[in-house]
């Protein structure tokens, strides 16, 4: 058949793909581990299709989401494929911004994880595809735990937490009780504020797009919040997010620590992790609902709707969120190296599961999170630990300082929680969602 093919080109003048030189297909991503990670192996890809060639523009996380986002909407194309978040993917796909992701049967859309699959969907369609995926959940220190005599609920409460961070916490011994994001940002410390606010009862905005910002179930958990770091955090906690607490943990100065499942691998790990054999995992702490208590986040490939080269696109998105592509880290670097979050596969895998033993935790966290249902009131955002709309982003880092400013004493809740309702309506005002 490819005999007949090349004599067709030869007679008809058609270049073949192996001469027509390759396609050059832009890929914007973020520098972290796992996508770091894929660059190293997209060789494999290269050399099963010689007419793609991979060309990586690698960014850190503020720089990614600013460049893809100005390049998407003025259809500038720069990029052929995009790393997006969970956030991006349903403002950009109502906007027709993004191309369909078409899978074939080999790629098994039915294994990707429900949540994940949902928040990546529009009208039944999958948009973007997710290469690794994320809730929240405790993560926590046995030995300080059994210590004291105390027993770390699977489903622990904030009122079960707080006694348990209280007995743990000697600062004397270098222990803090308590490591919680406070640098500010969407998705620095507003990203575990939220899920707080959520089980707390609370949301972002009601049925009408009313800022509930300077209501109870907000100020409970905010209140909850500061006392809880001012007696039982470690020092400067205003400045510190996932990688300040990361560090901290594995130095085994963290008694608990609740923050992004990917976290686990790491402080799991001997190589990074003084602690690595006596980190315990249960789930996120609730109050008042289990709804929206833990995040979910993923990282994403897209494609440009305005892409000229869509097909190429299509073939490496497909390669690097399968199932080959999690067997294939896992040969080259171990399935402590695999991306988790996005496959049912991947934590169905007893070698995984030998090697991970935070993996039923992790899974749980995950299925339970539903971005189309996270707040006990009824809400018209989707997104457990942000709203999916595109004025979230200002209104998040806004409150994000003003919750960082309460952490570190520069404003008491009740002034925090003020000034950040009068900033968010302020914002949705200008955006037409009310007068």
């Amino acid at each position: 058949m490819t005999k007949l093919r090349a004599s067709l080109a030869l007679i008809f003048g058609l270049a073949t793909a192996g001469t027509a030189g390759a396609v050059d297909l832009v890929i914007a991503t973020v520098n972290n581990g796992h996508m770091i990670e894929m660059q190293k192996l997209s060789k494999h890809f290269e050399a099963a299709h010689p007419d793609i060639k991979l060309k990586w523009v690698t960014l850190e996380e503020g720089v990614l989401r600013q460049r893809v986002t100005t390049d998407i909407a003025t259809k500038g194309g720069q990029f052929d494929v995009m790393t997006i978040g969970l956030y991006e993917a349903p403002i950009w796909s109502k906007k027709g911004w993004l191309a369909e992701i078409k899978t074939d049967a080999a790629y098994d859309v039915d294994d990707l994880l429900p949540a994940i699959r949902s928040g990546l969907s529009q009208d039944g369609k999958l948009f973007a595809a997710p290469f690794y995926g994320e809730s929240s959940m405790t993560m926590y220190r046995a030995d300080l735990v059994k210590a004291k005599g105390l027993t770390m609920p699977p489903n622990p409460t904030w009122t079960q937490m707080a006694e348990i961070v209280s007995k743990i916490h000697d600062p004397a011994a270098g222990v803090y009780g308590l490591c919680l994001r406070g640098k500010p940002g969407w998705g620095d410390n507003m990203a575990f504020l939220t899920t707080m606010v959520n089980t707390y009862g609370g949301q972002w905005f009601d049925m009408s797009w009313k800022p509930q910002i300077d209501t109870k179930p907000w100020k409970d958990a905010i209140t909850q919040y500061v006392e809880l770091m001012k007696k039982y955090g470690p020092p400067g906690a205003s400045a510190n997010s996932f990688n300040e607490n990361l560090a901290l943990f594995n130095e085994g100065k963290c008694g608990v620590w609740i923050d992004a499942t990917i976290a686990a691998s790491f402080i799991s790990d001997p190589k990074q992790s003084k602690v690595a054999d006596k980190a315990a995992f249960v789930q996120a702490p609730t109050a008042v609902t289990p709804k929206g208590a833990n995040w979910l986040w993923s990282w994403n490939l897209a494609i440009p709707a305005s892409s000229k080269k869509a097909d190429a696109a299509q073939k490496f998105i497909t390669w690097a969120t399968s199932k080959d592509y999690v067997n294939l880290v896992a040969k080259e670097s171990g399935w402590h190296a695999v991306p988790t979050g996005t496959r049912k596969s991947t934590y169905a895998n007893p070698e995984f599961q030998k090697v991970a033993k935070f993996a039923a935790e992790e899974k749980k966290a995950i299925d339970s999170a539903n971005p189309n249902d996270s707040t006990l009131p009824k809400s018209p955002y989707v997104g457990v630990q942000y709203a999916a709309i595109p004025e979230f982003q200002a209104i998040g880092i806004a409150v994000g300082q003003q919750m960082s400013a309460a952490l570190a004493g520069k404003a008491t809740v009740e002034q925090a929680l003020k000034t950040s309702q009068t900033a968010a309506e302020r914002s949705m005002a200008k955006g037409g969602y009310y007068k």
